[in-house]
């Protein structure tokens, strides 16, 4: 099976950001924790001739199409089946225990936009799936056909960033007792009806908020980040790097969040000598979210909404 060629977002500004790191280190070890189609990871291997490069995806086709895709660059290239916040079973698996870059590429990957069978697209009918793992028990449907009125208000709320979220979670409980849910069309339609008419002029499709909101639930995505970007922080070696591309806001508040906590001296202030216990760990390699450039969104429309940010660890760990 030949994977589809496709462009990886800021690529170059991705390894840019690497580059320093990998030069500096023996035995470089990159971690790619949303493997994908492979574009990162290919160009990680071609650019840094000594590295190794671990992928980690939890979706099995991906996985599959990826290695075929790294097969040329022999033992450099290990693919790991696992969600990226088991990262530390994937390093240590994989025979490191320090790494010297990690990459997050967040959100949905273009193949998995470009199965419509898969249900991520709301631009096409399709299931109501939206399992990045299609081995995981709960789909877009289960939480369509069995969330409460107050539950699914919270997925479209909080997750989409829904302003209608209590409307369309009401419609979505009236509408299925008529018929469950089971493909997207119908699930477009309705939030395009139940939106009022000014709100559906703007913004684009009415229903890619409500159908982010879904897919992050389906797949735990912002409980999954929040617990494996800290632990890419701590297998970061001595002046190794993190970098992040995240594509909506919630995603980038995790990011910011857990960065400005990493590179932030714990000192109380007014001392006049801050123990090294509480220096930072970590220093800001980007002046707020990078976005891409207009050339770059051009070349990759997939790029548009990419907010980017990276750290280097400048401190060990204090016992």
């Amino acid at each position: 099976m030949t994977a589809p060629r496709h462009v990886p977002v800021v690529a170059d500004r991705v390894l840019d950001l690497l580059e320093p790191a990998v030069l500096a280190a023996a035995a470089p070890v990159l971690v790619d924790t949303t493997l994908g189609l492979g574009g990162h990871s290919e160009a990680m291997l071609e650019r840094f001739g000594e590295a190794r490069v671990i992928g980690i995806d939890r979706d099995g086709d991906a996985l599959r199409r990826a290695n075929a895709r790294l097969e040329p660059f022999g033992d450099r290239f290990t693919p790991v089946h696992a969600v990226y916040d088991e990262i530390v079973d994937a390093v240590r698996g994989a025979g490191a225990d320090r790494v010297t870059g990690v990459l997050f590429d967040l959100g949905v990957s273009s193949m998995q936009l470009d199965q419509a069978e898969r249900g991520f697209a709301y631009a096409q009918d399709a299931p109501l799936d939206m399992r990045m793992n299609p081995d995981d028990p709960l789909t877009a449907a289960e939480v369509l056909n069995s969330y409460d009125e107050n539950a699914l208000t919270h997925v479209l709320r909080d997750y989409g960033e829904e302003k209608f979220a209590r409307k369309i979670a009401r419609t979505i409980v009236r509408e299925r007792e008529r018929e469950p849910f089971e493909r997207s069309a119908r699930l477009v339609e309705l939030v395009r009806d139940t939106i009022p008419a000014p709100a559906r002029r703007t913004g684009g499709n009415p229903a890619k908020r409500t159908f982010q909101a879904l897919r992050i639930e389906v797949n735990d995505e912002l409980g999954a980040y929040g617990r494996a970007l800290p632990a890419a922080l701590d297998l970061t070696e001595l002046g190794g790097r993190v970098v992040v591309l995240s594509y909506h806001s919630l995603e980038d508040r995790i990011t910011k969040r857990t960065f400005a906590a990493a590179t932030t001296s714990t000192a109380p202030p007014g001392l006049p000598v801050v123990l090294p216990e509480h220096e930072p760990r970590f220093r800001l390699l980007t002046r707020g979210a990078e976005r891409a450039s207009e050339s770059e969104i051009a070349e990759n429309p997939r790029a548009t909404p990419v907010r980017l940010r990276a750290v280097e660890r400048i401190a060990h760990d204090q016992p």
